[in-house]
């Protein structure tokens, strides 16, 4: 077996076909209290650091794994995790998620405390889409397909949107 190979019996089942997005933020516990009342997320493991703070947790959201954690756990390499707060609330990264019913999440997460930046829209790439930012900062888009679209269409779509 090369250094590239890997015996599949090594990847956990939840890691063999994703790349799992870490995010940080100032409140693990809170945001994962949100991620449960907005998105239905389960919590599968929380490591909780020794002076207090979520050191690392693993929920699930949907079908998808997300790791998460205190950016200023004492045990973090200083300046190595920062949380959307440091970085004047903005963020380089969307978190994508299909679901079955974006409409009823979109609903249930603005409830929770979500901020609704475009709500549920039919989108050109057949699916039906709101995108939203949690109370920790970070950008969600949440989807539900709803037609298969051709590469010719889709261009063609593209092109006459506005």
């Amino acid at each position: 077996m090369d250094e590239h190979t890997t015996d599949a019996i090594e990847i956990p089942d939840r890691y063999r076909y994703a790349v799992i997005p870490h995010i940080m933020v100032d409140d693990a516990a809170a945001a994962i209290d949100f991620y449960q009342r907005a998105f239905g997320a389960r919590e599968d493991f929380r490591l909780d650091a020794p002076d207090g703070g979520v050191m690392h947790a693993e929920i699930t959201v949907g079908h998808s794994a997300l790791m998460l954690g205190d950016a200023g756990a004492a045990e973090a390499e200083p300046g190595s995790f920062t949380a959307p707060s440091s970085l004047g609330g903005g963020t380089s990264v969307m978190l994508h998620v299909f679901v079955p019913d974006v409409d009823s999440l979109a609903k249930r997460a603005e409830a929770a405390g979500a901020e609704i930046l475009q709500p549920p829209t039919d989108m050109f790439h057949g699916d039906r889409t709101v995108i939203l930012k949690d109370p920790s900062g970070h950008r969600w888009v949440f989807l539900t397909h709803i037609e298969d679209v051709s590469e010719d269409e889709l261009k063609r779509r593209l092109a006459t949107t506005g």
